[in-house]
């Protein structure tokens, strides 16, 4: 959900059972964000997890299982903090986690056709 997240780790807010499927689940939409993206550790397990390079946590898990989808719909079934959570995860992934950020596009949108969109949003509002 965030990674997007992360992507819209971004995004790692997309998660937790929800009454209105149009939705994503919103259990985790008031996770610490800001210490994720600040903590090298908790960050890379995070990217890890939805790349299939380590475990995943909960959290992770629900992010890998909407990743894709959010992506491809520029988060039509986020809520708002996830929105703005996956904005904020997407911008602090391309700014200082290029190699991640590079990883993550070409598992989830290897033709660059829904990342380009995040990138020109972040340039448009930087």
């Amino acid at each position: 959900m965030r990674l997007l997240v992360i992507m819209s780790l971004f995004a790692l807010s997309l998660v937790a059972a929800r009454p209105d499927a149009s939705k994503y689940p919103s259990r985790y939409d008031t996770v610490d964000l800001d210490m994720i993206v600040n903590n090298k550790k908790v960050l890379e397990s995070y990217l890890k997890c939805v790349l299939d390079e380590g475990k995943c946590t909960p959290e992770g898990k629900e992010l890998k299982a909407h990743i894709k989808e959010a992506l491809e719909t520029y988060c039509a079934k986020c809520t708002e903090p996830q929105k703005e959570g996956t904005r904020f995860v997407i911008g602090h992934l391309v700014k200082n986690e290029k190699e991640w950020w590079r990883k993550l596009s070409d598992k989830y949108d290897p033709e660059r056709k829904y990342v380009t969109k995040y990138e020109a949003e972040l340039k448009s509002i930087s």
